[in-house]
């Protein structure tokens, strides 16, 4: 599903949330407030998935605050380096990370966090599935 310029997975089994709940997206080219990665190159694309808060202080240290809008966390990081895994230059402060054009072993690696952010999205569409108005007219 495409949705913010970005191409989408989301976890929402029977369409029951009005919006599912994102488990992993693809952005292909550079957006408003998302130019950090460089993505109108040729031939570039971001893989980025959600995981959570304490998985990604296990990886890279601690949460970045969040940017003010057009701008990127504060983090040590080039995110324009292909085949890494590291924080989303956007959205690290919510446990997001990415990998730009990943190879076949970094994608290996990668596919634990996704499997992560697969479960964590699991668990996001219990709780607002509990707290989404009934569809059902009485």
């Amino acid at each position: 599903m495409e949705s913010w310029g970005e191409k989408g997975i989301f976890y929402n089994p029977n369409g029951i949330l009005k919006r599912g709940v994102y488990v992993l997206t693809i952005k292909e080219k550079d957006g408003d407030n998302d130019k950090a990665s460089l993505l109108n190159r040729d031939n570039v694309y971001r893989v980025n998935v959600g995981l959570r808060k304490q998985t990604f202080i296990e990886h890279f240290g601690h949460i970045p605050k969040r940017p003010s809008a057009g701008n990127i966390v504060k983090m040590d990081y080039d995110f324009t380096i292909l085949d890494t895994i590291m924080p989303h230059p956007v959205y690290a402060w919510m446990g997001w990370v990415c990998v730009l054009n990943p190879s076949s072993k970094t994608f290996e690696e990668f596919k634990i966090m996704l499997q992560e952010s697969y479960e964590f999205a699991k668990e996001k569409f219990a709780k607002r599935k509990k707290n989404e108005p009934s569809n059902t007219k009485i």
